[in-house]
């Protein structure tokens, strides 16, 4: 099967079974530009198609109003779009972090191309840290991911990552995501984006409050699962057969790793916590759902089904200490 990540490059862990170049640390965008695939352009073309006729070779028409996107480096198309389509370059995606790792103290940790250059993203540690009790570190960091063909507007996420077991969550405050949407139908200012964004140390002290606080919320085992239905199963959908939870095996593996399969599952502020309801249904999400391969689950858990999955249980385990 064919990698959905085209090429990628990070520094430290291995991640996504060995996908990917390694970094040293501290390298500057041009060489990140390269190791991660980014050193291309997209490029444009008008659209044109043959109609064919019978007993002729056809002729040849256009189609003004769209316009095919394709890469500098491969020719390779990506998408049809509008001619009022608003294109995101990588380079931009990875310039966007020029200021921030050099006079702010964020550091990129990964960058790569998903779905033949469709999409591309850029993630970096913001330097901003907390211990939950038991010593239970969570890191901050910025995601910066956009695409060509209109499945995903130019986006960026304040995210954690759970350093035990890099369960990643982006950060909401007061049940709003603090995600800023650019859509392509607009142009993409960065340094706009940046003011949105308001990078600013009260957000990530007010969510990580919470986050606190569902480390300190302990729950019951009917608690749980009624936790575990909320977010894994529609129980207003019709069920045909009787006695058979709907989503059964996602049901049957977060609560084993509740239960102490999780990584970090054990830990003071997981062991029968909100925050361990919460964890272990990002792992289940991050690691464990079914998929066609690890990198359809990343692209999923960041951009996809999997990230709704994981909003859904964050607003259900913030409900338990509201």
């Amino acid at each position: 099967m064919a990698h959905l990540v085209e090429q990628m490059a990070y520094v430290g862990a291995t991640p996504w079974h060995g996908l990917g170049k390694r970094l040293t640390q501290k390298q500057p965008l041009e060489v990140w530009q390269r190791e991660a695939g980014m050193n291309w352009q997209i490029q444009d073309s008008p659209v044109h198609f043959k109609s064919d006729t019978v007993g002729t070779l056809g002729s040849i028409h256009s189609f003004p109003e769209h316009k095919v996107l394709y890469r500098s480096d491969t020719k390779a198309p990506l998408s049809v779009v509008s001619n009022r389509y608003q294109v995101v370059q990588p380079r931009e995606v990875l310039e966007f972090y020029r200021d921030l790792t050099e006079v702010a103290g964020y550091e990129l940790e990964t960058a790569g191309v998903l779905k033949g250059g469709r999409k591309f993203w850029a993630l970096a540690r913001t330097g901003q840290s907390t211990a939950l009790k038991g010593n239970d570190m969570v890191n901050g960091y910025l995601l910066l991911a956009t695409s060509c063909d209109g499945t995903l507007a130019t986006t960026a996420t304040p995210t954690t990552i759970r350093v035990v077991c890099n369960n990643t969550l982006s950060i909401a405050v007061n049940g709003a995501s603090q995600a800023i949407k650019v859509p392509h139908s607009t142009h993409f200012d960065p340094r706009a984006v940046k003011q949105q964004l308001g990078i600013t140390v009260s957000v990530w002290d007010d969510f990580m409050y919470r986050m606190r606080t569902l480390a300190e919320r302990k729950v019951q085992w009917p608690e749980a699962m009624g936790f575990f239905m909320n977010v894994l199963c529609d129980t207003n959908v019709h069920n045909p057969i009787p006695n058979v939870l709907p989503n059964k095996r996602a049901m049957e593996k977060v609560q084993s790793l509740y239960e102490g399969k999780g990584r970090g599952s054990e830990m003071e502020s997981t062991r029968g916590t909100a925050w361990g309801l919460l964890n272990a249904v990002t792992e289940y999400v991050d690691h464990e759902r079914r998929a066609r391969s690890s990198e359809y689950r990343m692209d999923s858990a960041w951009f996809g089904q999997g990230a709704v999955i994981k909003q859904r249980a964050l607003h259900a385990a913030l409900r338990l200490i509201a």
